[in-house]
């Protein structure tokens, strides 16, 4: 399963349980700041929000099919292309394969610096990102043209849904939901309410985008019963006279 289709999951499986998910929002208003949902499975737990929605300038994490240059500046008989395996470990020369993913260049610095000092003394290690995957954000719902988009720069939930072709007519502008992924297998959503912040013109709680997010705007209330509504025709609006 792809990183779009388990999003796509996560939405549906979220979805059936919005309307529990809005009560609950609105009993606990005054906090929430306070708590997130974490996502996994269909299983709920809370999360801190500072963690997962309010980190500012997050390290990039390496993925799968990443790739970096190592130079050993006292030992150039160690240097090398490595490129990180669908598991997430990479083979490295002289060592045993180790776990990159989800690390940070520094924190895959100091593993590295670890691992050789086994087989050198006080190795001094340089790490180079090579290729890796362009930071990306989907959107989805309610928003002119949803899909797929590359993440530069500082961009808010705000922002997203502009470059995303903006709300429609059907979209529930104060339930838009923001998913991140929390740790593996584990995904964190929360409801924002971009109505009350653009009708006020506060913008203080308009989250930044993180890598790989995903915003979905739900449908509105008048929306969901707009089929079952009765559709007069202009003849059967005129009255005889």
């Amino acid at each position: 399963m792809n990183m779009t289709s388990k999003w796509l999951w996560t939405v549906s499986v979220f979805g059936l349980s919005l309307g529990l998910a809005t009560g609950r929002q609105k009993t606990q208003e005054g906090h929430h700041n306070q708590s997130s949902e974490a996502i996994t499975n269909g299983t709920k737990s809370t999360t801190s929000p500072d963690s997962d929605f309010q980190q500012r300038d997050p390290r990039y994490q390496l993925k799968p099919s990443d790739s970096f240059d190592v130079f050993f500046e006292l030992s150039p008989e160690f240097n090398q292309t490595v490129t990180v395996q669908p598991d997430g470990y990479v083979a490295l020369r002289g060592i045993e394969d180790l776990r990159v993913a989800d690390h940070t260049m520094p924190e895959l610095t100091q593993l590295l610096r670890t691992a050789y000092g086994h087989i050198l003394h006080e190795p001094r290690i340089k790490v180079v990102l090579k290729d890796f995957e362009k930071p990306y954000f989907i959107a989805d719902g309610q928003v002119g043209h949803p899909g797929k988009y590359d993440l530069r720069g500082d961009t808010t939930l705000t922002q997203a849904i502009a470059m995303s072709g903006g709300f429609l007519d059907s979209a529930k502008h104060s339930q838009v939901l923001l998913f991140r992924r929390a740790s593996e297998g584990w995904f964190s959503a929360r409801i924002f309410d971009v109505k009350k912040m653009e009708k006020l013109g506060n913008l203080n709680e308009d989250p930044r985008l993180h890598p790989g997010d995903m915003l979905f705007v739900p449908k509105n209330r008048f929306s969901k019963i707009k089929p079952f509504l009765p559709v007069y025709s202009v003849g059967m609006m005129v009255h005889p006279y």
